[in-house]
């Protein structure tokens, strides 16, 4: 039996995150991540072998950590309360999640797309084409036009990333208001 790892990958993984919510993606170096960590580079290299890997690898655990009550809110049975707790799911991770909110407002391709490992990349679509997915089925049960599934997507992604921008880019608290607003603009979009 080998020894235990002394420097796990989530320890390493939020080590990076929580430079990239203070500073921003560009700032997250291997050596960067190694000296805040408090680990040997080769340590860090061991789990991720390149700052492609680790960035890829941080952006795919931050959407899949989003994602799944994202998600698992679509799936109610009705689709105007689905896509109400969906933008209200938004709100409220965000709070409760304040720095991997923040890395969620660049972009994968500032934490450098191109250069993820073939596998992160896959990983990444298929969490894009899942969100897609489970969208354009509330859309389609809800109003099956093209204006619904645009009407959808601003009720359930642009609304609430456009409350929560600002506020979180400042610094400023995510208060209660946030959660009453996004539900009235998807209500009035969609009811």
């Amino acid at each position: 039996m080998g020894r235990p790892a002394k420097h796990d990958t989530e320890t390493l993984l939020d080590t990076a995150e929580a430079i990239a919510a203070d500073q921003g993606p560009a700032a997250v170096t291997m050596a960067a991540v190694a000296r805040r960590a408090g680990v040997p580079s080769g340590s860090l290299y061991h789990r991720f072998p390149s700052r492609g890997a680790l960035m890829g690898g941080l952006w795919l655990r931050t959407v899949r950590r989003f994602q799944a009550g994202w998600l698992r809110a679509l799936e109610g049975e009705d689709p105007l309360e689905s896509l109400v707790a969906a933008a209200r799911h938004v709100v409220s991770w965000s709070r409760r999640n304040r720095k991997q909110a923040r890395l969620l407002l660049y972009g994968a391709d500032e934490f450098g797309q191109a250069e993820w490992p073939a596998g992160t990349r896959r990983a990444t679509e298929q969490q894009r084409r899942d969100a897609e997915v489970a969208l354009r089925s509330v859309a389609g049960a809800l109003a099956g036009s093209r204006d619904g599934q645009e009407r959808v997507i601003l009720a359930a992604v642009d609304i609430p990333y456009a409350v929560l921008r600002r506020r979180l880019r400042a610094g400023d608290p995510i208060g209660r208001d946030a959660d009453a607003l996004v539900e009235e603009c998807a209500r009035a979009l969609l009811g």
